[in-house]
């Protein structure tokens, strides 16, 4: 989903490169749940900053809300602001990876072939709902936990 129809044309020709043969377009995060209602949707493709809801807030209530089609569904935030406060923001939101723009055909596949090759578990906290935010093991940690106030 994108609200620029030229960058949701650039991504379907992409896709439909590869061989998907089922693409589904919105041009906002509120219509894209209403597809999602509709269609069988495997993995979503959202840009980052869209009126009048945007990918955060898309992505706070397809993991968040009751009525949500798919909470766990994978989602790959595509963005021209890649700066680490907004990064942030989406993942603790709960997305899955990130694509920056210019994008490119090799990014697009590298980005599906991680959340399909690689899925991570869901993790639920009392402040979260999504993919486990931690990409490696640390072979040193001995302690039931990783963060930093653990140690204390």
């Amino acid at each position: 989903m994108d609200d620029n129809h030229h960058m949701r044309v650039l991504l379907t020709e992409i896709l439909r490169a590869v061989g998907v043969k089922h693409v589904y377009e919105a041009n906002d995060g509120a219509e894209a749940l209403q597809v999602m209602r509709s269609n069988p949707i495997d993995i979503i493709m959202s840009d980052l900053a869209m009126q009048p809801l945007d990918g955060i807030d898309f992505v706070r209530l397809l993991r968040n809300s009751p009525d949500s089609p798919n909470p766990m569904a994978p989602v790959i935030m595509i963005t021209g602001h890649s700066t680490q406060k907004r990064v942030q923001e989406a993942r603790d939101v709960g997305v899955n990876e990130f694509l920056s723009k210019p994008v490119t055909a090799r990014g697009v596949l590298e980005r599906i072939a991680q959340v399909v090759d690689n899925p991570r578990a869901f993790v639920r906290t009392s402040a979260y709902f999504g993919p486990d935010r931690r990409r490696r093991a640390d072979p040193n940690y001995t302690g039931p936990r990783r963060r930093a106030s653990d140690k204390a």
